[in-house]
């Protein structure tokens, strides 16, 4: 890893300032990227933005700031984001400080602002090494998510493009999906877990393997695919859909038929079943069939001592006598055959056989 200090006056860093909202932000010169597209939005608190410019007029040092090179006589922000824009607003007009705007100061306060010294680490290496070092220096401040890391060190065509899709607000992603994913574009969360779907988890190995590619057409049409089997499948919509693993279920079962029909009445018997208790877990339940997914209700306490005493102690199967703290409650009718988690339903085995009994 390449890493080299300079000093870089603020007269230089907002020459060609440009705030193109979600489009991004520029300075030097426009060859550093202070924002890169649809990221997220400037999240700085008047306080927080205050002190920064507070610091710079008493020509007291800000933190080092982390610039990595992305391209040919191109610079991205890795660390310093928010401390950038800041200065960048002030000296913009954008905002007064200490109820003065930029342009009222005097001629000699406007000089000692543009004259002030920033102390930038200017990185350059491979993909790998500043992954490791952006990881490292983002410790501090408005921290970035994972995704908005790796987005400035695999910057690329492939990075620009696949933002365009997943990284804005209303983009196409967030428009088809919306109700079946979490989380907010311009915090990339919609293209972490893209990503995390078609590389099986091996987000940073996908995006180093794309990044020159001139478009990210293969994992926009990979979500497609994903919502719109989801949509084939499941075709009538509930809430408790929204969030759940739906690629990496796409991954795994995208060549099985299954009766959309059938699926939907399962849905909804499951839906109105009290023993059921978790609703987000039917989807998973009706796709792999292990019921551990529905976190089926348990007896009650008062349950698991009427059958107790009412066996004498005695395993149901073993016939062995034991202590209540070392039996469990199992339903005598099991719950897929229509049981209920009801007392007349209970009894009470040793735990070797009940653990016996349900890897049957």
């Amino acid at each position: 890893m390449k890493i080299e200090l300079r000093k870089i006056k603020i007269r230089e860093l907002v020459e060609g300032y440009k705030d193109s909202e979600e489009e991004g932000v520029v300075g030097w010169n426009g060859k550093l990227n202070i924002r890169p597209k649809y990221q997220r939005e400037f999240v700085y608190k008047d306080k927080q933005r205050d002190a920064v410019i507070d610091t710079v007029t008493k020509d007291f040092p800000l933190n080092v700031m982390y610039w990595v090179k992305c391209g040919e006589n191109e610079y991205e922000v890795l660390d310093g984001q928010q401390r950038t824009i800041s200065i960048c607003q002030y000296v913009n007009g954008d905002f007064a400080f200490d109820m003065r705007y930029y342009h009222n100061l005097q001629t000699d306060e406007q000089e000692q602002i543009l004259n002030y010294e920033l102390m930038v680490y200017f990185c350059e290496g491979t993909d790998s090494e500043k992954l490791s070092w952006f990881k490292t220096i983002n410790i501090a401040g408005e921290k970035l998510t994972d995704q908005e890391i790796r987005n400035a060190v695999y910057a690329g065509s492939w990075t620009t493009d696949a933002k365009l899709h997943f990284s804005k607000t209303n983009c196409a992603a967030y428009l088809l999906a919306k109700d079946y994913m979490n989380g907010s574009p311009i915090r990339q969360d919609l293209l972490e877990t893209a990503i995390s779907w078609i590389s099986k988890g091996n987000i940073e190995t996908y995006m180093g393997n794309h990044m020159h590619e001139p478009n990210a057409n293969e994992l926009w049409l990979y979500f497609q695919s994903v919502i719109n089997w989801v949509k084939a499948v499941f075709p009538k919509y509930r809430k408790e859909m929204k969030g759940l693993d739906w690629g990496t279920w796409y991954n795994k079962l995208k060549d099985e038929k299954f009766d959309s029909a059938k699926l939907e009445a399962e849905v909804s018997r499951l839906m109105q079943d009290e023993d059921v208790t978790s609703r987000k877990g039917i989807y998973q339940y009706l796709l792999f069939g292990d019921e551990r997914y529905l976190s089926i209700r348990t007896f009650r306490e008062s349950d698991k001592r009427y059958a107790y005493e009412n066996q004498f102690g005695v395993c149901i199967k073993c016939e062995e006598h034991f202590p209540i703290e070392e039996m469990e409650a199992d339903h005598i009718i099991p719950w897929s055959k229509g049981g209920k988690t009801e007392r007349d339903n209970c009894q009470m085995l040793c735990r070797t056989c009940n653990r016996r009994k349900s890897d049957k």
